[in-house]
Formats: structure tokens, sequence, C-alpha cells
């Protein structure tokens, strides 16, 4: 989930100095026009130690206007708050409408410290995360806009930001025993993490990662955020109150004016197989798979493969090299398309649960639930409070299908443009492939860029321990293809070793 956030992107100082005046001046003209709305706004800080919590919200100071902003930090509880409710002192501290409350250390850090010390239990701490969104719930089916910030830093870097404000003379008091006991633990605090993320980011109150390893770049991000999301709110207000309907933009843009670094353009796609090594993987591990299967079907372990991707990436390929190596009794390969009307009448998941696999089968599905946060929202079909509460909904749904016992494994396809323009063009020349190109094909070629950033918030938001997203290089046939087997064959040899055989 948090692979998105560890790029060590950097605003260069020039771009960053070149983009402060216009957009000081934008944040206080949206906070006069706030302050004649009729609704609040919240604005949680939570990450990693040393990610810039503090040093964003001292920001948000220094460009706004602090007479219509607050800030509020929760330390121990005091006398006084105990003797009342657990969230007796949130509510209290509450901003009124028109305002704007900056949140640190929120209804967020007691359940995270108590789980990541080991003084709550899993179900404990779900109960806890629970009674939060049905606080956030309450708050936002009240109008209040709620905006959530999670400051990251890879490992690494979060200990070499510790060790720099230690040998600081003037901030070294910034840093405890305790911070570097938390860095110790660093593994369980981003597991517990993710699973606040997964159960706590909906459509009325999303989660934004934000990756805290360059000052400019974390500030001029979540100052643009807040711009945005209060900016849309102001708009969807007036729209409702002339009655019209119009599109408008999303409450979170993909880092509106900011360098285009993604998941994506990290990957190498010079991989490559040559014919003699794609023989021989391809040989070796459809021999596995098959073997895999069988002993997966023994002892009545379900799969599910998710098969993501641009057009002409591959995913029928791939798919075609697992089937060879099934029992075509044991797999079923379901290709989703635009949805039926019975379909279209229920809720977007109910086309996918009616197509889980029975125990010790396989299912495939050539694209999934993951349209409703790719072509349905970039093409408009769900609307912006739908996709976004989608993550949360499809990551629920997901983690029911792990904790049942099914090996659920996601592959993204990726090839880049210039790899996709020579594809298709082979295609209009070869008879039995020329019916795959459509014309719509070539209308998502024009919204490249979208959809890549659209591709980076799904493996931001979804590629969680349970569910994690494998992100294959495919510019290569050969090489793409071998690395999906590979990848099954691994996880289904982690998922029966993890389980006993059953007796004769």
């Amino acid at each position: 989930m948090f692979r998105t956030a560890e790029l060590q992107r950097k605003l260069p100082k020039g771009d960053y100095h070149q983009q402060i005046p216009q957009l000081r001046q934008e944040l206080l003209m949206m906070q006069m026009e706030l302050r004649e709305a009729d609704f609040p706004v919240i604005v949680v800080f939570a990450g990693v130690d040393g990610a810039g919590k503090s040093e964003t919200v001292n920001k948000l100071h220094e460009w706004m206007d602090s007479r219509w902003l607050v800030a509020r930090a929760f330390g121990e509880l005091s006398d006084e708050e105990r003797d009342r409710p657990e969230y007796w002192r949130f509510w209290r501290e509450l901003p009124p409408k028109g305002r704007i409350a900056l949140f640190l250390s929120s209804w967020y850090s007691v359940p995270i410290l108590d789980h990541v010390y080991g003084r709550v239990g899993l179900a404990e701490f779900d109960e806890r995360l629970a009674r939060i969104k049905s606080f956030e719930k309450t708050l936002a089916d009240d109008g209040a806009l709620i905006l959530k910030f999670w400051m990251h830093l890879s490992k690494d870097a979060q200990k070499e930001r510790l060790r720099k404000l230690e040998k600081n003379p003037l901030l070294h008091w910034q840093i405890s025993k305790r911070d570097w006991r938390h860095w110790e633990l660093y593994d369980q605090f981003v597991a517990a993490a993710e699973r606040t993320i997964m159960k706590t980011s909906t459509g009325l109150a999303p989660w934004k990662i934000v990756e805290g390893y360059d000052a400019r770049y974390r500030s001029i991000s979540v100052a643009i955020a807040i711009r945005d999301a209060i900016r849309f709110r102001l708009e969807e207000a007036k729209t409702q109150a002339a009655g019209a309907a119009v599109h408008l933009p999303e409450p979170f843009p993909s880092e509106s004016g900011l360098p285009p670094v993604t998941i994506l353009s990290r990957l190498d796609m010079d991989k490559s197989l040559s014919k003699e090594d794609y023989t021989a993987g391809l040989k070796r591990y459809q021999s596995q798979l098959n073997q895999l299967q069988r002993a997966a079907r023994e002892r009545r372990i379900s799969t599910i493969l998710v098969f993501e991707g641009w057009d002409a990436a591959g995913k029928g390929g791939s798919i075609r090299r697992i089937t060879t190596a099934l029992d075509a009794r044991d797999y079923q390969v379901i290709q989703i398309a635009a949805p039926t009307d019975e379909e279209a009448a229920h809720n977007y998941l109910w086309r996918f649960w009616r197509h889980l696999p029975r125990a010790g089968r396989v299912t495939i599905f050539d694209r999934s639930w993951y349209g409703r946060v790719l072509v349905e929202r970039i093409e408009g079909f769900a609307g912006t409070r739908e996709w976004q509460r989608a993550y949360a909904e499809i990551n629920d749904f997901e983690a029911q299908l792990v904790e049942s016992g099914i090996v659920l494994v996601k592959f993204w396809l990726h090839i880049t443009p210039d790899e996709q323009l020579q594809r298709f063009k082979e295609r209009e020349q070869i008879a039995y492939k020329a019916w795959k190109l459509t014309d719509e094909d070539w209308r998502n070629r024009e919204r490249w860029a979208d959809y890549e950033l659209a591709v980076n918030d799904l493996v931001e938001r979804t590629s969680t321990h349970q569910a994690p997203w494998s992100l294959i290089e495919a510019n290569d046939k050969r090489h793409a293809r071998v690395e999906v087997l590979r990848t099954l064959c691994e996880r289904l040899e982690t998922a029966l070793a993890g389980q006993p055989k059953p007796p004769k």
C-alpha cells in the first residue's frame, strides 16, 4: 500500500518558489469563501515519526489566515478527560462551520499505539476502527468535509531523518528514545497503518498517502489537496443550490501541478527473456503449476486470479499459458465487460460474488472489480463519491476472500505507449486479431496519463499484505508470461506450506 510513497520524489527549489505565491493567494481566497459556507473542514494528520506532520501544519499556518484556522494535538489524557467518555475531548474541539481544524495525534493515535504495543488484539483493534468510522460518518453526514493525510517514509528514510534531527542542536529535543523505539517497530506500525487505512478510508472520509521524503514536495501536495477538496465542496454546494447538474473536478486530483512520477514509471521496461530461457521457464513453471493446483484441489484451497493492464498488454496470452497447465474441469475464465441490465441493477460487486470459485477450484478474472476505480472513474461512469469509497469496499471484499482461505493473486501487466502502438498496428494486419482492436482502444490511449495516475492510486490504496499487486513488465511477452507463472507458483507454494495435508 505504501510503495507509491517510497519513490523519494522531490520538488525542485525553483519550482517550489514559483508555485508558492499563486498557491497562497488561492488558499486565502478559498478561506474567505469558506467563511460563508455551511460546513466545517476537518483535516487529520497521521503517519510515521519524522515524516513532517507538524512541519506541514506549521507551513499551512504560514500560508493561510490563522484567524480561521485552528490546530489541535492530543496527548495523554488529563484528569478531566478521564472522567468523560473517550470521544468527549474530540467532540469539544471540532470546528464550527466555515472554519478549518488541523488535528495531530487524533482519534487514530491511541488505537494504533495500543495495537502495535500488544495492548489490544486484532479483534479489539478492528472494533476501535469501526467506532472511528462511525464517528467520521456522523460528522460527514452532517456536512463536515473530512480530509485525512498519512505522512509516510520508508524505514531507511525515517532512520536518516531521525539521525539528522538528533544531530541538529536546535531540533535534537524533538527526538526521544520513544521515537527510536517506534523505528524498531516500523514493520508493526506499517501493518497497523495499512489496516487502519483499509478499514477507515471511505468516500466521505478518504485517506491520502503523502510521501514525506522532501519537505517542499509534501507541503505542496497537502496544500493543493486541501485547496482542491474545499473548492470541490464549495462548487458542489453552488451546483446543488442552483439545481443544475454539471461535472465537477475530483476532490483529490492526483498530485496536481507536481512532477508526474508514478509506481509504473519506476518499472524496468527493458526486462526480456531469450527464446531458449522462455521455453525452459514455460515448461518448468507450467509443470510446477499443474502439481501445485492438484495439491490445492486436494486440500480444498481455491485460487482467484485478477488480470488488469493496458489494452494489448498480453492479459489473454498470459491467461492461456496458465490454463494450458490446468485441468479444464478445475478452472473458469470470466471476461468482464460492461455490466448487463441485471448486473447494473445491483451493487457493482454483486456480479463478482456470483463467480467466486468452489473449494479447490480456480477462477480467472480478465478485468475485474477494479473497473470501478479505473474506467468508471476516468470515463465518468461512477461519481466521485462512488469511486472514492470503492477502495475501502474493494479492500474489505478482498479481505473476506483471503480470510476464507482463498489464494488471491492480482496482476497488472504494464507496457509503454510506444509498445502499445506497435501492437495495435500489428493487430490491424492480422485477421484473427483485428477484431480485438476497437475505437475504444484508441480513445483510451488519449487518456493514458489519467489512467496511469488512477493505477498509481489503485496500487497505493489496494496493494495490501493480504492481497498485494504484482506489477509485471510486459513489453517483452516472454518475460511477462514466465513472470506471471512464476509468481502464481510462488503464491500457491506459500499457501500450501501454511496448511497441513489432509488425513488419508
